[in-house]
C-alpha cells in the first residue's frame, strides 16, 4: 500500500483519460488531507475524482439547504464523516437524563441526512462509522450501563449497520475495523487533533482511502470474483506427490490447523459466490486424492469450478481457466506459496491480483483479511449456485468439442428462455448484473436495487429480463434490457447487458427478436442503440453493426417495421 506522500505525488499525474466521478466530502473535522488521499489513490484505481469539499463542520447546512454548493455540485457520491471525538464533545454537554436517547438521536439525524440526499440528489452516500473511544468514566462497567459513552457508541455503530441494510444506496466505510487492526495510537494523534482538529493521522489515511475506494469500485463493477489456488503448501502442508495423502498437514493439530482454517475461509467465499479454481503442478489423479479421501479436507471437488493439475507452466494453465470461465483476468486472485510462481504470473498476466503471501502459513488468514480482496456491493441467491453454474459451463465446453458444426451443437442444447419484466423478486440479481457486468455491457450504466425499483414503476421505460436453460442446467437470469421511450417513434436501448457465460449461443439474436417485437407491439418504428466504450467492453464494440443497425451520429438505429427474426435455437419457456 502506498503511503500518503506517494498518493500526494499521484495528484500531479495525468487524469485526463480516466473516468470522472464527482465526490462530495462532508466532515465535522478537518478533511483536507483525506481528500488528497482519495484523489491520489483514485488514479491507481483508474478514476478521476472531481472532489468538492465542504467547509469545516458544515454537514447539516450543506445537506438541507437546497441552494447550497453541495446541491449545485450534484455529486455521484457523498461521503459523510462524523467523528467520534465531536460526538464525545456533544455527549459531554448532554444532560444526564438524555444519555439513554443520545445514540438514537444521532442515528435518526444520520438517517435523515441520507434520505434527504437521496430524495433531492439521487446520490449514493458513504457514511464513515465511528472509531471507538472509551472515556473510562465507568471502566469495564461501561459495557453494562446504557448511559455510558462507549455503550452508546457501540450501539450507534450497530444501528448504522441496520439502517444501511434498509437502503440500497447507503454504504458504510468501516473506520472502526481499521482502528481495531492498526491500533488507536496509529489512527488518532492527540497533539495533531488539538492543533488542527484532524482526527485521522496522516499514516492511516491511505487505509481509509483504500476502504472507501473499494466500495466505490465495487459499485462501479470493479471487483474480484474468482480465486485460483495452488495446492501443496497453500491449502495443505507438504507435497502430496512426495509425502502421500496420510502425511500432508491438515486438521486440528499444529500447522495443519492453519491450513484447515484457510480452507474454511475459502468455503465461506464459495458460499458468498466467489468462483474457486485449482492450478497445481501435480499429477491430476494424485492431486484429486485428498479431496476425495482425506477425512480432514474441508474443500471438496464439488466446490471447485475448474480443476487443473498437470506439469505445464501455470501461466498457460491460468489462461485455460480464464477461457473456460470467460471472465476478465482483472477479476481473478492467484494464491500460491511459491515466490517464483507468483512472480511469473505477475509478469506474464499483470491484470491478475497476486498477493505476496507470508512465508508462515499461520499468517495466511490474517494477511488475507487485511487485504480485503473480495469487496462487493451486492449479494443474491444466485451467488450460492455460482460454482455449480461454472462447473456446468466446463461440461458444455467439453461437449462442444464433439461437434464440428456449431449449429448442430446449439440445436443439441435444447435451450429455452423465460422472458419477463422486472419484478421485486429478481431485483437483487438485476442490480448485481448491472454492477458486475463489464464486458458485455453496451453503455455500462450502473443501477442499485433502489434505482431498479424506481424503473419498475416508471411509465417511460420497458424493463425485460431473460433466463437461459439447456439440457446441462439452468443459467438463471443472464440478460437485462432497459428500453426508454425517447419519443412516439423511437425506443432507446438504455441498457443491454449480458452474462459472458452465455456468449456464442445465439442469445443476442433471441434478445433482439424479443425487443423488436415489443417495439412493434407498442407502435415504435425505430430501435436506437448506443455503445459507450470502456476499458473492458471492447468485445461489444461492433454489437449493433453485427445485428443490422446503422450508425448515425454516434448512435445506432434499426427500423423494426418490417423486422425479420434473426436465426437462433432458443425457444420461449412459459
Amino acid at each position: 500500500m502506498k503511503d500518503f506522500s506517494q498518493l500526494k505525488k499521484n495528484i500531479k499525474k495525468d487524469f485526463s483519460k480516466l473516468n470522472t466521478i464527482k465526490i462530495a466530502v462532508l466532515g465535522d473535522t478537518a478533511t483536507q488531507f483525506l481528500t488528497i488521499a482519495l484523489r491520489g489513490l483514485g488514479f491507481d484505481y483508474g478514476y478521476n475524482f472531481d472532489i468538492w469539499e465542504a467547509d469545516y463542520n458544515q454537514i447539516e447546512r450543506q445537506v438541507f439547504d437546497l441552494n447550497s454548493d453541495l446541491h449545485v455540485f450534484k455529486p455521484d457520491f457523498v461521503i459523510v464523516f462524523k467523528s467520534s471525538h465531536k460526538l464525545l464533545g456533544k455527549y459531554n454537554k448532554t444532560n444526564p437524563e438524555q444519555y439513554l436517547s443520545f445514540g438514537s438521536n444521532e442515528l435518526k439525524a444520520l438517517e435523515n441526512i441520507y434520505t434527504f440526499l437521496f430524495e433531492k440528489l439521487n446520490t449514493k452516500v458513504i457514511f464513515y462509522n465511528f472509531n471507538e473511544i472509551d472515556d473510562a468514566v465507568f471502566g469495564s462497567f461501561s459495557n453494562k450501563i446504557e448511559s455510558s459513552f462507549l455503550f452508546q457508541l457501540r450501539k450507534l455503530n450497530y444501528e448504522l449497520m441496520t439502517i444501511s441494510s434498509k437502503y440500497q444506496n447507503l454504504f458504510l466505510c468501516d473506520l472502526s475495523s481499521i482502528q481495531n487492526s492498526v491500533g488507536k495510537a496509529n489512527v488518532f494523534q492527540p497533539s495533531v487533533y488539538v492543533n488542527s482538529d484532524m482526527v485521522l493521522s496522516i499514516d492511516v489515511l491511505p487505509k481509509v482511502a483504500t476502504k472507501t475506494l473499494d466500495i466505490i469500485s465495487a459499485i462501479y463493477g470493479k471487483f474480484r470474483k474468482c480465486i485460483i489456488l495452488d495446492l501443496d503448501n497453500t491449502i495443505w502442508g507438504g507435497t502430496i506427490g512426495d509425502d502421500g495423502i496420510e502425511n500432508i498437514q491438515i486438521g486440528n493439530l499444529g500447522i495443519g490447523k492453519a491450513f484447515t482454517e484457510f480452507q474454511y475461509w475459502i468455503k465461506k467465499l464459495i458460499n458468498r459466490g466467489v468462483i474457486v479454481a485449482v492450478c497445481s503442478k501435480n499429477t491430476k489423479s494424485i492431486a484429486i486424492e485428498p479431496f476425495e479421501k482425506h477425512p480432514d479436507m474441508v474443500l471438496q471437488l464439488k466446490d471447485i469450478a475448474v480443476f487443473v493439475a498437470n506439469w505445464e507452466n501455470k501461466v498457460d494453465n491460468i489462461k485455460y481457466i480464464q477461457s473456460v470461465l470467460n471472465i476478465g483476468f482483472d477479476t481473478m486472485v492467484f494464491l500460491d506459496d511459491n515466490p517464483f510462481e507468483r512472480n511469473m504470473v505477475r509478469e506474464m498476466l499483470p491484470d491478475i491480483c497476486v498477493p505476496e503471501l507470508p512465508d508462515d502459513p499461520a499468517e495466511y488468514l490474517e494477511f488475507l483479511y487485511q487485504s480485503n480482496l473480495f469487496e462487493t456491493a451486492s449479494f443474491s441467491a444466485v451467488d450460492l449456485q455460482r460454482t455449480a453454474l461454472y462447473q456446468v459451463e466446463a461440461q458444455r465446453a467439453t461437449f462442444q468439442d464433439c461437434f464440428t458444426n456449431e449449429d448442430d451443437f446449439l440445436k443439441s442444447l435444447n435451450m429455452v428462455s423465460i422472458v419477463s419484466s422486472f419484478n421485486k423478486f429478481n431485483v437483487p440479481r438485476i442490480a448485481q448484473l448491472s454492477q458486475r457486468s463489464n464486458q458485455f455491457n453496451l453503455r455500462t450504466v450502473r443501477y442499485t436495487e433502489t434505482d431498479i425499483l424506481q424503473l419498475i414503476s416508471s411509465k417511460s421505460h420497458f424493463t425485460i429480463t431473460f433466463t437461459l436453460e439447456d439440457k446441462f442446467g439452468d443459467n438463471g437470469l443472464v440478460c437485462v434490457i432497459i428500453l426508454k421511450k425517447e419519443n412516439a417513434d423511437v425506443l432507446f436501448i438504455d441498457t443491454w447487458l449480458m452474462s459472458c457465460r452465455v456468449l456464442k449461443r445465439g442469445m443476442e439474436n433471441f434478445v433482439l427478436n424479443s425487443i423488436a417485437q415489443i417495439a412493434n407491439e407498442n407502435g415504435f418504428s425505430t430501435l436506437k442503440g448506443q455503445y459507450l466504450p470502456t476499458l473492458k467492453n471492447e468485445m461489444v464494440k461492433d454489437h449493433y453493426l453485427h445485428l443490422g443497425f446503422r450508425e448515425s451520429n454516434e448512435f445506432w438505429n434499426l427500423n423494426v417495421k418490417n423486422y425479420q427474426n434473426r436465426l437462433n435455437y432458443i425457444t420461449y419457456k412459459q
